[in-house]
């Protein structure tokens, strides 16, 4: 039997970063899709209900760090761990499965924080660029 501490450590590591990812989604993404399709009300509203939202925004640039950080490590133990399910065929089923929902989970995390990343850091020079 193989060795499976990592496990846990790689399932804890996707759900953080999925957090981690959200976040900067609705830091930055979420408020710049509202404005823009003319909810700028909304936005207000948002910010005035949950402030901690200006103040994530202030801080855009360690949040997108540190959840690209927390995408690479888990990436990396994710590639690390592959392989290494027990040959028990019921707990090596149930390990191929958590690995599964770990790379999909990793999958939508990385799609969130690329969309969070181009709402935040591409959008307006990709608009400024297609109006010269």
């Amino acid at each position: 039997m193989k060795n499976t501490s990592k496990q846990p450590a790689e399932t804890g590591l996707s759900w953080l970063t999925l957090f981690a990812s959200t976040g900067t989604l609705l830091c930055c993404a979420l408020p710049i899709l509202l404005v823009s399709l003319g909810f700028g009300a909304a936005v207000a509203a948002i910010t005035g209900t949950f402030p901690i939202l200006i103040t994530l925004s202030q801080y855009k640039a360690w949040i997108f760090i540190t959840s690209g950080s927390l995408l690479v490590g888990t990436a990396w133990l994710m590639q690390r761990g592959k392989g290494q399910c027990p040959l028990d065929p019921n707990i090596g089923e149930l390990c191929q499965r958590a690995q599964l929902w770990n790379r999909r989970i990793w999958s939508f995390s990385v799609a969130i924080w690329i969309t969070g990343f181009v709402a935040a850091y591409l959008a307006l020079p990709i608009q400024q660029w297609l109006e010269l």
